[in-house]
């Protein structure tokens, strides 16, 4: 890796930076029903790298509805969106035009990153716009889950170098870019940040992190990489609220069997076995809904693409941590099944016996008298 001392400071580059903050407010919102509430547009299909026959499209396309603009402490005014997905959850989008070199980048990356608090301010915005789209939501949230990402979107740079030479040339500053750091970075940590790079043309890259990408390509060829980022975002966040949602019904079960699971006590397990199994079914439902809200017919690359970010931002591992939740809980659910099922049987044949002896009773009477 090059010296970043070494490199030119007066290398100029132009784009924008976008700021993604994400909110997991309901079970699913009603698209047609909210946009007749709030006048908006949906989004259009995901353009693709290259002419192919097949295409990348959502499902439902989410409901989309301008903000008005942000101005932070320091004066910068960001451009915002909303969009409202049929999973429940909700993404603010805001953007800053930006024109300047590395150092202006890195210095606002580490700003942005570790001072300045966007999720705040958005949770507002997002609780005034639920006041006109309330009828909309279905089994709203009294608590929200967030997420936040940034997206460094560079269209130009000095030389329009190729994907090799901006790697050569400015790999440790897009390394910095996305750890949002403005110290020199070791080479091993420079290496593991542009390992999660993929290029199409050798002309565009993308390289992502956990919290933040850096794009180097053109508007409409960076929006396929924009919006699946968003979408994997939108993920990771229903996976933590299935997570979250799981752990608390399975304390609530284990407190339960710890009561015991006498005769009597097994009773009580028929109703909590039918309450964690509509959790179960709940949790199907809405996974299948959210895996399914994008769809790649023939675009391999969006599909690479995709499955990077995912990984990156930690979908894969929330979504083993579900499903593990999910099989734990069907065995407990079969376990409660059985033993109310065994104490049932347990009544029956109780019953039967106590019936039985009141018969023999009455018949003895009979011929004693």
């Amino acid at each position: 890796m090059p010296d970043i001392a070494a490199q030119s400071t007066e290398v100029t580059l132009q784009g924008s930076v976008l700021v993604l903050l994400q909110f997991d407010v309901c079970e699913a919102i009603r698209l047609d029903q909210l946009r007749e509430l709030i006048r908006a547009r949906t989004v259009t299909p995901l353009p693709q790298k290259r002419p192919a026959p097949g295409s990348v499209r959502y499902q439902r396309p989410p409901v989309v509805e301008p903000l008005e603009s942000l101005v932070l402490e320091s004066g910068e005014r960001l451009q915002g969106e909303i969009k409202y997905y049929d999973y429940g959850v909700l993404s603010v989008v805001f953007e800053l035009p930006f024109t300047g070199g590395w150092d202006k980048l890195t210095g606002l990356a580490s700003r942005w990153v570790w001072e300045v608090d966007f999720a705040e301010q958005a949770t507002e915005i997002v609780r005034g716009r639920l006041e006109h789209a309330g009828p909309a939501l279905i089994k709203p949230y009294k608590k929200w889950l967030s997420e936040d990402y940034l997206i460094f979107h560079i269209r130009e740079i000095d030389g329009s170098p190729s994907v090799t030479d901006i790697i050569q040339q400015h790999g440790p500053r897009i390394a910095q870019v996305v750890r949002g750091d403005t110290g020199k970075l070791a080479e091993s940590e420079c290496n593991e940040v542009l390992q999660s790079r993929i290029s199409y043309y050798a002309n565009d890259l993308t390289v992502i992190g956990w919290n933040a990408a850096f794009l180097y390509d053109s508007t409409s060829g960076a929006q396929t990489a924009i919006q699946l980022l968003e979408y994997a975002n939108s993920q990771l966040l229903d996976f933590r609220h299935y997570d979250d949602l799981l752990t608390a019904e399975l304390e609530r079960v284990y407190l339960l069997l710890d009561e015991g699971t006498g005769l009597f006590a097994r009773w009580r397990l028929a109703r909590s076995a039918t309450r964690l199994h509509t959790v179960l079914l709940d949790v199907a439902e809405l996974t299948e809904r959210a895996d399914n809200a994008i769809k790649f017919l023939s675009d391999m690359f969006a599909a690479r693409l995709y499955k990077l970010a995912a990984a990156k931002v930690g979908v894969p591992d929330y979504k083993d941590l579900v499903t593990q939740k999910i099989r734990t809980a069907e065995e407990l659910y079969r376990f409660m099944v059985d033993q109310f099922n065994q104490s049932r049987a347990f009544f029956l044949e109780v019953t039967v016996v106590v019936i039985l002896v009141i018969e023999l009773i009455y018949l003895f009477r009979g011929k004693a008298i």
